[in-house]
């Protein structure tokens, strides 16, 4: 975010472009208080508001005319969402007439040098007046953009402070190790053996344990915000399309015997047990000189390079041809992959699940157009996430807040060969231990570069 000055006033449009019953257009006071602020809600409706009380007024232009009617709000600081003092006008939700109202907060607001809010600004001040920590900022974002019932309830444990408090409690433990490390070290005279008096070992293997639980849950709950991209490759007419609709559970993708249908990709995401699945169809991959198909190829080898999983279609009739086998070897490593033999309806076969053995994939026998095994399909793909069913309390976390685990678990290991090795030294655990505390603090924005906090909240949509 390119301005953090949060003395100047700010106003946007707060509900999402296009037509709806209600639109918001909010404003945010920074540093002004009483007389200034009052002037300005005179301008807008006419009168002092009652604060956190609300109103139905007449909205007025700079003549006195009415722009619009609807509910108005004050909210004086610090008790706001910014943590100022805070209008809402709840009108029409028209776009002209929204923007009218916008233009005309700006006008009334002028002598205060009040200005268009930047992305993510409201949340930002938030943050910046204490009013939220990072992880509850981020989760209002997260909030918004969910794609799954578990992924907003997950958001919504984050907004309270669930995430947090784990973080909070974590660090709490470390800086009290930390507080024993520096007293010794205050008192070097003391002939003490610290790591045996204290425990520190033992101590620092239950914050070792503690911060793995968070990982884990961690793990989890990016998995639910991010959910998994799961590509659809192989030859023309081995049944990709059918796949996807049989997982969808629509005709998303046509279907027909004529081989190359699939031109370009169809995507579609869907839930199982609250994990989104990006499903990716893909043109089928084969030798050609038609130059659309060639495109739609080029494509689909682009959407399996950047696939957490690929599913590997074959016609069960056939199994394994020299086509497919050049495909297999041209898939990238380090992407699970799962061949999925189509077309079992056709040799009367059962439905299966062949587990990885040495080099070989995992292998699905199932029937697309029948349904035959796509239940068994879902549950390898929702093994091969990691997921846990029954994680009810589980936190939405993103790559940064995972990243920032990972670093506090390498500090903690570094310090726990600092309590074994060279008799135990006490300046080089300290450091390990504050690097810890450096790590965990970043994740609820207590040490944070603004560049990063620049990053996070331009990701918003304006208004918010």
């Amino acid at each position: 975010m390119s301005n953090t000055n949060i003395s100047v006033p700010i106003a946007a449009i707060a509900t999402a472009c296009g037509r709806g019953g209600i639109g918001v257009v909010r404003v945010s006071f920074g540093t002004q208080r009483g007389y200034a602020v009052q002037e300005v809600i005179k301008k807008l409706v006419g009168q002092v508001l009652k604060p956190r009380h609300a109103s139905y007024l007449r909205f007025l232009d700079g003549i006195g005319s009415t722009l619009d009617q609807g509910i108005a709000l004050y909210f004086p600081g610090p008790n706001s969402y910014t943590g100022e003092d805070m209008l809402e006008l709840q009108g029409h939700g028209g776009p002209i007439v929204l923007k009218l109202l916008l233009q005309r907060c700006l006008e009334a607001g002028e002598t205060l040098g009040i200005r268009l809010a930047s992305p993510g600004e409201f949340t930002h001040r938030a943050f910046l007046n204490n009013k939220l920590d990072l992880v509850q900022a981020e989760a209002v974002a997260d909030l918004i953009e969910a794609s799954t019932e578990a992924s907003a309830r997950s958001a919504s444990r984050s907004l309270e402070g669930r995430f947090s408090e784990e973080i909070h409690q974590l660090v709490d433990r470390v800086i009290n190790l930390r507080m024993l490390v520096e007293a010794i070290l205050d008192f070097p005279e003391e002939e003490i053996d610290f790591f045996e008096i204290a425990d520190a070992q033992g101590q620092l293997s239950s914050i070792q344990m503690q911060l793995d639980r968070i990982l884990a849950h961690a793990k989890q709950g990016a998995l639910l915000r991010e959910g998994l991209s799961v590509v659809l490759a192989g030859q023309p007419n081995v049944g990709k399309s059918s796949l996807i609709n049989a997982l969808v559970g629509t005709e998303l993708a046509i279907v027909t015997p004529i081989a190359g249908t699939t031109r370009d990709k169809v995507q579609q995401t869907i839930q199982i047990d609250g994990i989104p699945l990006h499903i990716i169809d893909t043109a089928g991959l084969r030798e050609t000189h038609d130059e659309v198909e060639l495109m739609g190829i080029a494509r689909s080898w682009g959407e399996i390079a950047k696939a957490d999983i690929v599913l590997h279609l074959l016609d069960a009739r056939v199994g394994m041809t020299d086509e497919d086998e050049d495909i297999a070897k041209r898939l990238p490593t380090g992407v699970q992959v799962i061949r999925v033999l189509n077309k079992i309806d056709l040799l009367s076969e059962p439905s299966a699940v062949t587990h990885a053995y040495a080099d070989l994939p995992m292998s699905i026998l199932l029937s697309a157009k029948e349904g035959n095994g796509i239940d068994l399909l879902r549950e390898e793909l929702l093994k091969i996430a990691g997921w846990q069913t029954g994680n009810e309390g589980l936190f939405l976390a993103r790559e940064r807040h995972l990243a920032a685990l990972r670093e506090a678990r390498a500090h903690t290991e570094a310090a726990a060969a600092h309590v074994i090795q060279n008799g135990g030294v006490l300046e080089l655990f300290a450091e390990e231990l504050r690097l810890v505390q450096e790590q965990l603090n970043a994740i609820t924005g207590e040490f944070t570069s603004d560049d990063l906090l620049g990053l996070i909240f331009s990701r918003f949509c304006i208004g918010k």
